[in-house]
């Protein structure tokens, strides 16, 4: 049986390139999660970052502007 690194790479041979890029970004997040296992909680770097429409959108009708931003 072929060792895991070799089968991994004829995996990737034979992936077009946008699936091998989706593959790569999934192993970097495998990686991040093996670096910081205690890490139980979501990162909020967003936090805040929509005050500046507080007084423009209810919280519904931001959340569906955000949706609509995203391309959702």
């Amino acid at each position: 049986m072929p060792d895991l690194k070799e089968t991994i790479a004829e995996i990737v041979d034979h992936l077009a390139p946008p699936q091998a890029e989706e593959l790569l970004s999934f192993a970097k997040t495998l990686l991040e999660r093996q670096e910081a296992p205690n890490q139980l909680f979501m990162k909020q770097s967003w936090a805040g970052a929509l005050r500046d429409f507080r007084g423009r959108y209810t919280s519904g009708e931001l959340q569906k502007r955000a949706l609509e931003w995203r391309g959702d």
